[in-house]
């Protein structure tokens, strides 16, 4: 099939110049619209504008502009078929061999932290995807590209083979087309589903789980091995979702990351964003082993480092703040695997090249005003797919009771809250002691709630913290008083958990024999 007319609609306009520059030095017309023709007019290409062969102007605001018959027709037409290449002649309808367009930023505009509905439907493009899906279908005879990352593979192959573009150029040009309108349609629907299409609640006030969900995403990086070294992985973008989170970081130094470090890397960027004061965290096999706020980022960073001074060692740390010079000086000596931040200044990261050659260096945005308020979280199980609600909830302060006797102090509700969001973190059965501003002990992942309780305990005494005045945090409730007891005889003087077992009374009982205050929130934060 040989190119003699393209037709070249693009919103994103990367690399457009030189692609129809290089189509026109082929003996290529190139026919445009609107915006795309004007710039390559500007830009010295020779252009013929789509109008001119619709024989009409553009309408509605530009909203119909290629949803004509003198444009679908030239795309659809067969050539093998007599009978179609009459009729174009007969209507003066010029033949169009490749077809052009990169859709208007829908995606992009969703994504957006306070986009309207109003201006998300205006970016629903409509002669785009009839566009490409008409030269999809009708691939044997028309070359389809919707992104310009296709340009110079297929300027390539026009340039050695004559103006020509091979069966299976096009056949794998039109896969990608269908593959690209798929995924813009799905994102549409997606959205239209959503409580920010509309300032309607959902029916019943909770999520809506469609009875259909297609995922997609594309390949980010290839992974040196999964969990083992004998599993392969990969790490992937879910298409049409916002770039934040891992797929919004920049690794700016170190070795590849691997998949057990994009594990650990997302449990501490979710434990961080919990905070919006000057906060560090650090993370061992997904679960929090340091966590503190401070005045300062140093300060907080001495902190989080003296929770667990032990287990920092091949860890992950992350700040939210940009990096200082002074907290890099609070980790001088000691093998962390990544070290993250929202910015890094120069003189920062030419010390860590030269102090921390082995180390990950990434820049990730911590901003939790970023986070979708309906974001899902999707985990595969044996022969599935689970899909939830990500856990984004903060404490509900109308919704917690004292039931103590005693009211916590001002400084305990300080670390009740802190601990509480630390816990959130934590691998269930999780036990959290804590103060307003630093984690003191961890007790993660046991079968037994008492057994976290003194690993709480344990954990902290093994390095050297205090914990008489600190207060507990626990994800569920307490199924016996045992676990309280722990926690209190080691000093706690406060605790909060969502209560709801049939032996609260108990644990009720067991807070007012050792002068505890207690506080229920009335959710728990399992963690699996």
């Amino acid at each position: 099939m040989t190119v003699r007319r393209a037709l070249v609609s693009v919103h994103d306009k990367s690399g457009v110049v030189e692609f129809a520059r290089g189509l026109a030095a082929l003996g290529v017309e190139v026919v445009s619209t609107g915006g795309t023709a004007k710039l390559l007019r500007d830009s010295g290409v020779p252009v013929r504008d789509v109008s001119e062969v619709t024989g009409s102007a553009e309408l509605l605001d530009g909203r119909v502009k290629t949803l004509h018959p003198r444009i679908h027709g030239g795309i659809l037409a067969r050539r093998d078929r007599p009978e179609h290449l009459r009729q174009l002649q007969a209507q003066g309808i010029p033949l169009i061999d490749l077809v052009a367009v990169t859709l208007y930023p829908f995606e992009e505009t969703v994504a957006r932290p306070g986009a309207t509905p109003e201006e998300a439907l205006e970016q629903i493009d409509i002669g785009g995807p009839a566009m490409i899906r008409a030269g999809a279908k009708n691939w044997e005879s028309v070359a389809v590209l919707v992104d310009p990352s296709q340009y110079g593979l297929v300027l390539d192959e026009l340039k050695r083979e004559e103006g020509k573009l091979s069966h299976e150029t096009r056949q794998r040009l039109a896969r990608e087309a269908f593959r690209r309108t798929a995924q813009y349609d799905a994102a549409i629907a997606a959205y239209l589903r959503s409580p920010e299409a509309t300032s309607r609640p959902p029916a019943g006030g909770g999520a809506v789980f469609p009875p259909l969900v297609r995922v997609e995403a594309e390949l980010v990086q290839s992974l040196r091995y999964g969990e083992n070294p004998h599993q392969q992985a990969a790490f992937y973008r879910l298409i049409g979702a916002p770039r934040w989170g891992l797929a919004a970081a920049r690794q700016l130094h170190g070795p590849e990351l691997s998949y057990n470090n994009l594990l650990d890397l997302s449990a501490a960027l979710a434990l961080l964003l919990e905070f919006s004061e000057p906060s560090a965290v650090v993370v061992k096999h997904t679960n929090p082993c340091g966590a503190a706020t401070g005045a300062t980022l140093a300060g907080a960073m001495r902190r989080a480092k003296a929770s667990d001074p032990v287990s920092i060692y091949g860890g992950i740390v992350g700040v939210n703040r940009p990096l200082e010079m002074d907290v890099v000086r609070e980790l001088t000596g000691i093998l962390i695997e990544i070290l993250f931040a929202p910015a890094f200044a120069p003189d920062v990261l030419e010390e860590l090249g030269r102090s921390k050659k082995r180390c990950r260096v990434l820049e990730v945005p911590c901003d939790r005003r970023a986070l979708s308020p309906r974001l899902s979280e999707y985990r595969s199980v044996l022969g599935g797919l689970l899909v939830q609600e990500a856990d984004q909830a903060d404490l509900d302060e109308g919704a917690l009771r004292v039931v103590s006797r005693r009211e916590p102090t001002q400084a305990e509700w300080s670390a009740l809250r802190f601990a509480w969001r630390v816990a959130k973190h934590v691998k269930s059965n999780a036990i959290v002691l804590a103060t307003a501003e630093q984690l003191v002990g961890v007790g993660a992942g046991q079968m037994s709630r008492v057994d976290s309780a003194k690993i709480a305990v344990m954990r902290a005494r093994a390095t050297g913290l205090e914990t008489r005045g600190t207060v507990c945090a626990s994800d569920a409730f307490f199924p016996f008083r045992d676990g309280l007891d722990v926690v209190a005889e080691a000093g706690a003087t406060a605790v909060i958990h969502p209560g709801g077992s049939v032996r609260d009374a108990e644990a009720l009982q067991a807070a007012n024999e050792h002068g505890m205050a207690m506080v229920l929130t009335g959710m728990r934060h399992f963690r699996h």
